[in-house]
């Protein structure tokens, strides 16, 4: 194929969807890792003396061409894959991989940066310099640079396989989601769903040529079921089929690839120096060990187990007034769950869905934005995307300046992995003069419309939309030089701050107002709902802490020790949860092997972060609070010294340059009710 035919290797700004081809994939992998090496070649060839300069700023900016085609091809693998997509994943992924390992085993070059390294305590760098100059000598170090040759071309082995490991374990999960389906004939089967619910639930069997109405494991089809659906059978059905995905000794069971992945994170971080996986990714975080991740989490156990076992108890003899359910079991628990709260409540999703139109939220949103930090968006219809449901803007500043361009996509599809995420198509960075501003994308799976009715959100949706466009904001207002510190490439314990800190604001009844209006009448949403929505928030909140505590404790698990004796997922996992289970256990499921987070994206030994990040954006939205939830100093400095300055500093420092001081868990016990 020509160059000059294909569209990823020409210069773009926009990325040009309509234009690409399946087959232009990988030729343009091909092509732009061969200039990538030609770049890297310049840099170690120069034969002026190694500078920060020449050596590691260059670097920083090689291979955009490259990163730019990557953020396009792995974008859409996760929004918009099919089968052709899935195949060059596996195929350019090692490709990537050896790429990669290339840069940080290639000696002249390490040689160069350590030479830097060494005198940069003579250099007159500015704390964004030194914070480069670290991180990109720590890639090198933290990716077998100072290893023997042997060993490194292990490392490049472990990598390898590691690429492919984490494909095809989200791939196994991908085609265990589609390949189920719950079809009914009986619309008695259905008995407590609510119209909404029954309604898409028909949608999408006229969509397979069905009659009736069948029910899949998204879940926006998934949890209206599990909370609504009085058919005890069917809910223990569908919980098992949720619960066992990659798990059935067919083809697309996870279990081996969980214990291959696991031990070679082991191998790899040993061979690095590093006593477990753990260790070799704390590192580079605010927590820092394994001991004190546990030690927080267990901290927090010690807090929400008392008030969870309390609240189980309260929703086990509420089962059994109810229904006389003598043993409470995992399909029964957000039925109940809803139930109670509904009767301690009166208040269910279906009452506030009304309020919650997709547009309104989304308008709401943008008016958050506004009046914290002063952004404008405007829809454009002249950019290209990669499917018509997605929807692009303009953010502009208060004085008109283009800040960036934002895509949304909020619909569940069939070639689209489940779940919400913020990703970018184009990094912001200063170059020649130039601040290159970002492109960025939140993706989500919101309840669709259907015949009679807009979108309409449940609360939880809402919250999910204001937590993606949280991270969303840390990618648009970016503000740094280098790319490789902008955005949201900070510590993995602080990403989540600027996304969970935004949730805050639904729960306000000054923000609620701005966008909850009823989508038949116009009526704002009435404010003794919107003190339902803050009284019930803390419903259950020791349970939901356990749950979430128990997901960081099983991480911590798997990759805080030795896992070589491991032979058994299941067990493994279930002495893992020992700590922090409530239900019965059941055999047909497990966790593990469809646990994507850890197994396929970034959260290896990182899950705890969600937790962390709660305790960050409590205390932060305290502060708020103590002010006025639109302050706009507090904002302005929640904009200076977070969102726009990415990882160019330790967190930490940043924090309490925000804050000025450590953040409090206490903040966070408050909030949830648990102090």
């Amino acid at each position: 194929m020509n160059i000059a035919d294909n569209p990823l290797l020409q210069p773009f700004n926009e990325a040009p969807f309509s234009s690409i081809k399946n087959e232009h994939f990988k030729p343009a992998f091909e092509t732009a890792i061969t200039m990538a090496r030609e770049e890297i070649d310049t840099i170690t060839n120069n034969t002026d003396t190694p500078t920060f300069e020449n050596t590691v700023v260059a670097l920083d900016y090689a291979g955009a061409q490259l990163d730019r085609i990557s953020s396009v091809f792995f974008n859409l693998n996760s929004a918009e894959t099919n089968e052709h997509i899935q195949k060059i994943a596996q195929e350019v992924s090692p490709l990537l991989s050896e790429f990669g390992n290339d840069i940080t085993l290639n000696e002249q070059l390490f040689a160069r940066i350590k030479s830097v390294y060494d005198q940069k305590n003579s250099l007159d760098l500015s704390v964004e310099e030194h914070t480069l100059l670290d991180k990109r000598y720590k890639s090198f170090a933290r990716n077998g640079a100072n290893l023997a040759e042997d060993k490194k071309s292990r490392l490049r082995e472990i990598d390898a396989a590691l690429a492919k490991l984490k494909l095809t374990f989200g791939e196994n999960v991908l085609a265990e989601t589609n390949a189920y389906e719950l079809h009914l004939t009986n619309e008695s089967d259905l008995d407590g769903l609510p119209e909404s619910a029954k309604e898409a639930a028909a949608s999408e069997a006229k969509n397979r040529d069905k009659k009736g109405w069948v029910i899949t494991l998204d879940y926006p089809s998934y949890i209206p079921f599990m909370k609504y659906a009085t058919n005890r059978a069917l809910r223990k059905e569908l919980s098992i089929a949720f619960g066992s995905k990659a798990f059935k000794g067919n083809e697309q069971d996870n279990q081996k690839n969980v214990l291959e992945i696991v031990q070679l994170r082991h191998e790899r971080a040993n061979l690095l120096g590093y006593d477990t996986h753990a260790h070799f990714v704390l590192e580079e975080r605010m927590a820092e060990t394994p001991d004190k991740v546990i030690s927080f989490l267990n901290t927090l156990l010690e807090k929400a187990k008392p008030a969870a076992q309390r609240e189980f108890a309260q929703l086990e003899n509420f089962a059994k007034a109810e229904d006389n359910i003598e043993q409470l079991e995992k399909w029964d628990g957000s039925y109940y769950s809803e139930k109670l709260k509904q009767k301690l409540f009166s208040l269910d999703d279906e009452q506030l869905k009304p309020y919650f139109k997709l547009e309104n939220v989304i308008t709401g949103v943008f008016t958050v934005a506004q009046k914290l930090f002063g952004l404008q968006f405007e829809e454009v219809f002249d950019v290209d995307t990669y499917h018509e449901e997605v929807k692009t803007y303009h953010v502009l500043d208060a004085d008109g300046n283009f800040i960036s361009l934002f895509y949304a996509d909020f619909h569940p599809r069939k070639g689209k992995r489940g779940g919400a995420w913020m990703t970018s198509f184009k990094s912001q960075m200063m170059k020649d003069g130039v601040n290159e501003r970002p492109h960025v994308s939140n993706v989500c799976n919101f309840t669709p419309s259907t015949p009679s009715k807009p979108s309409l959100l449940t609360f939880n949706e809402v919250t999910t939309l204001f937590h993606e466009f949280g991270h969303g904001l840390h990618g648009m207002l970016a503000n740094t030089t280098y790319p490789s510190l902008s955005g949201t490439s900070v510590y993995w314990d602080f990403v989540e701050l600027p996304s969970q800190v935004l949730e805050n604001w639904c729960y306000e009844k000054e923000a609620l107002e701005l966008f909850a209006t009823h989508y038949e009448t116009g009526e704002v949403i009435p404010m003794e709902l919107v003190q339902k929505i803050k009284d019930s928030a803390t419903f259950q909140e020791g349970m939901q802490t356990l749950r979430q505590l128990s997901f960081g404790l099983m991480d911590m698990a798997w990759h805080s020790q030795d896992p070589s004796a491991i032979t058994d997922v299941k067990a493994f996992e279930s002495d893992a949860f020992s700590e922090t289970s409530l239900y019965p256990p059941t055999p047909e499921t497990c966790m593990s092997t469809s646990f994507s987070h850890i197994f396929q994206g970034g959260y290896s030994s990182g899950y705890y972060s969600y937790k962390w990040a709660e305790v960050l954006d409590a205390d932060a939205f305290e502060y708020f609070k103590e002010h006025g939830i639109f302050n706009k100093e507090i904002a302005q400095k929640f904009k200076e010294h977070v969102l726009s300055k990415g990882g160019t500093e330790n967190p930490m420092t940043l924090y309490k340059r925000f804050r000025g001081q450590e953040p409090q868990p206490d903040a966070l016990l408050r909030r949830a009710g648990l102090i």
